[in-house]
């Protein structure tokens, strides 16, 4: 795998993430988004520990002494994102959803700039907003009247940061591997999905899916656990690790772009705003590639002599 280029990593993330909201819809009639989300990772986090097992054996389990830093990453990343995201659909519409997601270039760079990081590239920041309004546009169509905002929209924006606080602190630890950081964070924020999921089913809130309802979604549900968690969720990891957290996440915009091009396989006609939206996508995408190999290749003065 060492002869992958870096950003194939992310985009496999991204190809699976997208292609998942079109499945996911069609399982949600059968199992509600908890429970979808309590399968998904209750079944990624077995394979996760398996892989991580046979891969690295037992000594990759060991927590280090920061087993509680690992449970607070594992639930903001896991349960956070996941769990907030969906929760937001009882408020807002899904396309609301859709375009907030894609700010997590813009909040990775904020992040890192107020933990003291350096300031955002002008380039890279520039590019990620004209991603996000790419993306604006593929799932409005133009229509600023599809975005209604609300409680649904700010649990959105909590689920981001979430997400880009787990995918940054992967660099809190260097001396391992995107599989063990993975591995033992994905089970630790599995733990908190399963609470908050029986408490939703316990008071009614959700409803505790019959062996029927799954087996009516079984291919859907296989597709959002090997690909939507576990071979995303890794091929995220390691192209954080690879590209750094903010250009990994500008590889996010796309995501809402391939549920698109699904649902047009499918027979769905296209706006033009939205085919304007994917061509200013790919071009920011192409700018912030150029810009990065360009901040790469500059030499790196000399420190000056005391």
């Amino acid at each position: 795998m060492r002869n992958v280029p870096a950003p194939i990593y992310p985009l496999i993330a991204v190809l699976s993430w997208g292609a998942m909201f079109p499945l996911a819809a069609i399982a949600l009639p059968h199992v509600d988004p908890f429970n979808i989300t309590a399968i998904r990772y209750g079944v990624a986090s077995v394979i996760f520990v398996i892989i991580l097992a046979t891969a690295e054996g037992r000594g990759a389990f060991s927590l280090e002494g920061q087993g509680w830093r690992l449970f607070a990453l594992g639930s903001l990343g896991f349960a956070g994102f996941n769990l907030l995201a969906c929760l937001a659909l009882i408020w807002s519409q899904p396309q609301d959803v859709a375009v907030i997601v894609p700010t997590m270039p813009l909040v990775t760079v904020l992040v890192r700039w107020v933990r003291g990081g350096g300031r955002p590239s002008p380039m890279i920041l520039s590019a990620s907003i004209a991603a996000l309004f790419g993306v604006f546009l593929v799932v409005t169509k133009g229509d600023v009247t599809r975005l209604s905002g609300g409680l649904g929209d700010a649990l959105t924006f909590v689920a981001v940061v979430c997400w880009v606080i787990y995918t940054m602190s992967a660099a809190k630890f260097p001396s391992w591997s995107a599989l063990r950081y993975t591995g033992l964070t994905a089970p630790l924020g599995t733990i908190t999905i399963l609470a908050v999921t029986a408490v939703a089913d316990a008071f009614g809130w959700q409803r505790l899916p019959a062996p029927a309802d799954v087996a009516a979604a079984w291919w859907e549900l296989a597709f959002i656990v090997l690909f939507g968690a576990v071979a995303a969720v890794l091929a995220w990891n390691h192209g954080a690790r690879l590209l750094g957290a903010a250009n990994t996440a500008l590889f996010i915009v796309l995501v809402p772009v391939v549920t698109l091009a699904m649902r047009i396989a499918g027979g769905y006609q296209p706006a033009p705003a939205e085919v304007a939206g994917i061509a200013v996508v790919v071009g920011a995408l192409v700018v912030a590639n150029l810009s990065g190999r360009r901040t790469a290749s500059r030499p790196v003065p000399a420190p000056a002599a005391d």
